[in-house]
């Protein structure tokens, strides 16, 4: 799960652990310029500009301070830029509605043009205040498993990239300029590559983000993709799982399609993420009514209807697990999954449902099972790359300097626990205990 909680796994599902961490097949990318993954758009040598890359100095800049004009503005480069699904502007602009306007957040997207006119980004930014800090940061960060800019898919041979430090210069003056003060600059959770190409804001001062992220490609069918995660005894053992399922009812997996359905199966996550996140110790963040908002015009919106997808395990009349995930450039986004503590609970149902959803994405043609960011277990059994995101944090007022300060330590802090295998089982466990006697007191 996102820490910051977009993205959260089942605690049945985080429990699960085979030996993951001593798997050949993972491979940690820690360089700034990992393969692109399989599906990513590359161009042919006819479409490859042969002028010279545009300088940094003759870049046009432009910031828009309202997410439903620059949806409009920049229509065509996110219908056809290398960027994340998180960077959707109907995803943002319901953030905006319901979180960001709410808490006085005021949207920056600031837009790079070439001389010829020509859109080669779009940075979606934001001035977010936390406590008494003004922070310049990502449009819906918190609700963002990863964050980014929108790049014209020929933007690495039409702007070179070592330019980018001296531009990003220029973004801050004119930001500054532009009626909201900043304290300092906190860009989380950035992936090295957008789609296929190198993220320019890598060329910036970065630290590693305390969770990473988990890649698996699609490259072929289901059985031979689970005969080749799985050892013939777990496969076993999960075949018997779900013969026990089967036994309490008949196990269907539902692409939930009708709009009232969606906000019911929404509705049953809330419930049952609330009630796993309250056994765990963990914070509730579907408790506050803005975020339940945020995920119901989300998953109910007619204009992020192609974005999101919405499923659920039934067991007999009972629905024992719920998925929310995206859909974006050939890649499926797991974000937000749930079960239930009913009978069907004991056999495993958000694991069952893990594999429908595998083998939907199988179906569905797409290249890339993208389990986001958090390093539960469970993803490591399954992954064949893990991502390396990076934070980039700056002060600009003295103020700002105390809370970099502050933040950087306690990033440092929370990367080693979380990334300290040892150390991460104890922290759970441990709020899990708190969590369990807190709650035997309070009846």
């Amino acid at each position: 799960m996102s820490s910051l909680g977009i993205t959260q796994s089942s605690a049945e599902l985080a429990s699960m652990s085979h030996s993951q961490l001593s798997k050949p097949s993972i491979r940690s990318r820690l360089s700034n310029e990992p393969a692109a993954p399989r599906g990513a758009p590359s161009l042919s040598s006819s479409e490859i500009p042969t002028s010279p890359p545009v300088p940094a100095s003759a870049i046009a800049l432009e910031i828009l301070d309202d997410v439903g004009a620059a949806a409009v503005t920049l229509a065509d480069l996110a219908a056809t830029a290398d960027r994340t699904a998180f960077q959707d502007f109907a995803w943002m602009a319901a953030w905006q509605r319901h979180i960001g306007g709410r808490r006085g957040a005021a949207p920056k997207i600031v837009v790079g043009r070439a001389p010829d006119g020509t859109i080669l980004f779009a940075l979606p930014l934001a001035v977010d205040r936390h406590g008494a800090v003004r922070r310049l940061t990502w449009l819906a960060s918190d609700f963002c498993d990863y964050n980014g800019p929108l790049l014209h898919a020929q933007f690495t041979h039409r702007f070179a990239a070592d330019g980018f430090p001296a531009l990003w210069q220029r973004i801050l003056s004119a930001l500054a300029r532009s009626g909201h003060p900043f304290d300092c600059v906190d860009l989380a959770k950035m992936p090295e590559r957008v789609a296929g190409q190198p993220n320019p804001l890598l060329t910036l001062p970065t630290s590693p983000n305390p969770s990473g992220a988990y890649l698996t490609y699609l490259r072929t069918d289901w059985e031979t993709l689970y005969t080749q995660k799985r050892s013939s005894a777990t496969r076993k053992k999960e075949r018997k799982q779900l013969k026990s399922l089967a036994a309490l009812g008949d196990v269907r997996f539902v692409d939930v399609q009708d709009a009232a359905e969606r906000m019911r199966a929404l509705e049953l996550l809330f419930e049952q993420k609330s009630r796993a996140l309250a056994r765990m110790g963990a914070k509730d963040i579907f408790a506050a009514p803005a975020h339940r908002a945020f995920y119901a015009d989300v998953v109910g919106g007619a204009a992020t209807r192609h974005l999101v997808h919405v499923s659920r395990l039934d067991v007999g009349a009972e629905t024992a697990a719920v998925n929310v995930g995206l859909m974006h450039g050939g890649r499926y986004y797991l974000i937000l999954s749930s079960y239930g503590d009913g009978e069907a609970a004991k056999f495993g149902p958000g694991r069952a449902l893990l594999h429908e959803l595998l083998q939907y994405a199988i179906a569905q043609r797409f290249a890339v099972f993208d389990f986001t960011i958090g390093d539960e277990p469970y993803k490591l059994d399954w992954s064949d790359e893990r991502l390396v995101l990076h934070d980039h944090l700056a002060a600009v007022t003295l103020r700002g300097h105390a809370a970099v300060a502050v933040g950087t330590h306690l990033r440092r802090l929370k990367r080693a626990i979380k990334q300290t295998p040892l150390v991460w089982r104890h922290f759970t466990r441990t709020r899990a205990f708190a969590a369990s006697v807190f709650s035997r007191r309070a009846r």
